[in-house]
């Protein structure tokens, strides 16, 4: 093979970006689309020169594709990996993997059974040179034993109309959750991916419709507790302007600071430890250096960077960026974070996927139907509906 033949399961607005893309990479060629809507499958289609199919169980079956993408209103993400798995084709799945890591968990198993094909998550953070030079910073040790973790992402400020422009956001049944589920999930994997390190406990405070008239969570502040004594602050809300996106990440021999797409590292001059343990002063000053630590972007980063690996994982076994396996990961936080902060219980980590699901089910019953918007007339469609099941 040396042609990546690809299919794109749901045509909203990432499917039809992925579907855009497509042209612009090596070495694929997308064949099929699927959408529940004939006219915006049909229409898409056409404009690419793929096949059209209003049924993903059709497209699968129809011998057309080596791969597909999954860009579906995520509840539908396991069932067609599974499906996809089954029927011997690679899968690059969008974030979230699942809304439980119950589920998360299965689709995991089911690639484990299918060490042959390729399993990508669309983690595409993970390819911009600001997190990739900070990652390298970390790995080198040039930070020293991490003890604090900080993530302030209050950026993500979403109006009433947002959440009244489909029915199924911000509901348990049609979207699984609110900011950490549809937000957050690429800062959820950084925290893991950057450092290495996975908490045990999850302690939280979450609100739901704070800000606004949904039935979901939209603001949370969690603390997270390392194996090795560090701590991690993780706060994030859709009700907040002006938003602030800063991530500090301290060690044993300084502080790095990402934020307005700049690195700065504050280094010490000497160990944390050594000079609080050895000097005999006791308001000591730790000599400390400030420098910014320069990342080029690169081109293509970003989706087009992502989605190319993946086709070079396919044809030359080239290493995935974001592995599929790791979504499960992602998502576990996620949930714990949601678990904890509704609850106002710390969770223990790794997380117990039944007794989130009976916290789950808790929500849907307690606060489901409670999201006080009229679906708006735009140019989206009910996607969650559409491909739901009759």
């Amino acid at each position: 093979m040396d042609t990546v033949r690809i299919a794109v399961l749901g045509l909203g607005n990432m499917g039809a970006f992925h579907a855009g893309s497509m042209s612009s990479l090596q070495n694929v060629r997308l064949t099929a689309v699927c959408d529940p809507k004939p006219q915006r499958a049909e229409a898409l289609a056409e404009r690419h020169g793929a096949k059209p199919f209003t049924q993903y169980e059709a497209l699968l079956d129809s011998g057309l594709a080596d791969a597909v993408l999954i860009a579906t209103p995520h509840v539908r993400h396991p069932e067609m990996c599974l499906a996809a798995f089954e029927r011997n084709l690679h899968v690059l799945c969008e974030k979230p993997i699942a809304v439980t890591v119950g589920q998360a968990r299965e689709v995991n198993a089911a690639a484990v059974r299918h060490p042959h094909l390729k399993f990508g998550i669309v983690f595409q953070q993970r390819t911009m040179s600001l997190y990739r030079k900070l990652r390298e910073v970390i790995a080198d040790g040039e930070v020293g034993a991490i003890t604090r973790v900080t993530w302030l992402v209050t950026d993500w400020f979403r109006t009433w109309a947002y959440y009244g422009s489909s029915a199924w956001r911000a509901t348990w049944a049609g979207e699984g959750g609110g900011v950490l589920i549809n937000q957050c999930p690429h800062n959820l994997d950084l925290l893991y991916w950057l450092t290495g390190m996975t908490p045990t406990r999850v302690t939280a405070v979450a609100s739901i419709g704070k800000s606004h008239p949904i039935e979901v969570e939209d603001e949370v502040s969690a603390i997270l507790e390392y194996p090795n004594g560090a701590i991690g602050h993780f706060v994030t809300t859709t009700g907040e302007a002006p938003g602030t996106n800063r991530l500090e990440i301290c060690g044993d021999r300084g502080k790095v600071v990402a934020e307005n797409g700049k690195l700065f590292f504050s280094r010490t001059r000497k160990s944390v430890k050594e000079v609080r343990e050895t000097s005999r002063e006791p308001f000591a000053a730790v000599e400390t250096w400030v420098n910014e630590i320069p990342h080029t972007p690169a081109a293509g980063e970003g989706h087009p960077a992502l989605l190319q690996n993946f086709i070079n994982a396919i044809l030359c076994d080239e290493p995935l960026i974001a592995p599929g396996m790791d979504g499960a990961r992602a998502l576990e936080l996620g949930n714990a974070m949601q678990m904890a902060g509704l609850t106002r219980q710390p969770v223990e980590l790794p997380l117990d996927a039944e007794a989130f699901d009976r916290f789950f089910e808790s929500m849907k019953q307690k606060h489901g139907g409670q999201k006080a918007l009229a679906t708006q007339p735009t140019a989206g469609v009910d996607m969650a509906a559409s491909f739901a099941k009759p």
